[in-house]
């Protein structure tokens, strides 16, 4: 890069933004660390918090929006900013950047969920509360209402694994499974409509889910490391068919 180039970018730099947007995140997190604010707690309103920092409410808003993105905040139309509530659901751009940069393949996000899923389902099987138990109830019926409707029964899919690393008790496993399955998901919307028969793979969440209502880790993780080993062919096989799809048929 020449001079002139980093002197250009020194000039579009919005630094003093950057530093308003860092002291936001430090007072926030301050107020965490002094359990002033907690998990469900609605920030004090925007013109209160600009002035105890001594920004300007836009710049307040811009702080904010990157706590949102880190997954700390969320924003309600007309009651507010709160402390999220449960495990945080981060950005995965950042994640898929990296993707792009590093080349990392479909196999190694399988690979990683297997790393991930297997385990939290095992810690599902001895953590889970009534209520998370019912969720993944709720999604194992949602999933066999949408045999017929592929997008819908990958939306009931995706939550029914969000629900069973809520259920292993670690919001650190269940925060990195989000952000992995948030990449799959956006592929594989493009490629379920492909997808050949929704019964096998209904059946083997079922196996998961009764292997973590019964607090069995073992069987728990077994089940679920065979799930991600079929679903990762499935997958395989879609993405085959979408490219003979989009290569150009041999003129004769």
């Amino acid at each position: 890069m020449t001079n002139s180039s980093l002197a250009h970018l020194q000039i579009i730099q919005p630094l003093r933004s950057a530093q308003n947007t860092e002291q936001v995140v430090a007072r926030v997190y301050d107020l965490i660390k002094r359990e002033e604010l907690k998990p469900g707690d609605r920030l004090p309103p925007e013109r209160e918090l600009a002035k105890q920092l001594g920004i300007s409410r836009p710049s307040l808003r811009a702080g904010l929006s990157s706590l949102i993105s880190m997954g700390v905040l969320q924003s309600r139309q007309g009651a507010g900013t709160f402390i999220v509530d449960g495990p945080p659901t981060l950005d995965s751009e950042p994640l898929r950047l990296l993707a792009e940069l590093h080349g990392f393949s479909y196999d190694h996000m399988f690979e990683t969920r297997s790393i991930l899923e297997v385990g939290a389902a095992g810690l599902a099987a001895e953590r889970a509360t009534g209520d998370q138990l019912a969720t993944m109830a709720e999604e194992i019926a949602e999933m066999f209402a949408a045999l017929k409707d592929p997008q819908q029964f990958l939306l009931h899919d995706i939550a029914f694994h969000r629900a069973v690393a809520a259920g292993s008790g670690n919001p650190t496993l269940a925060t990195l499974v989000e952000m992995v399955s948030a990449i799959l998901y956006e592929r594989r919307r493009d490629t379920i409509e492909r997808a050949h028969d929704f019964n096998e793979s209904l059946e083997l969440h079922r196996r998961v889910y009764r292997a973590i209502r019964s607090h069995n880790p073992d069987e728990a993780r077994e089940a679920m490391s065979e799930h991600i080993v079929r679903a990762q062919r499935a997958f395989a096989l879609e993405e085959k068919q979408q490219q003979e799809r989009q290569q150009p048929k041999d003129r004769i």
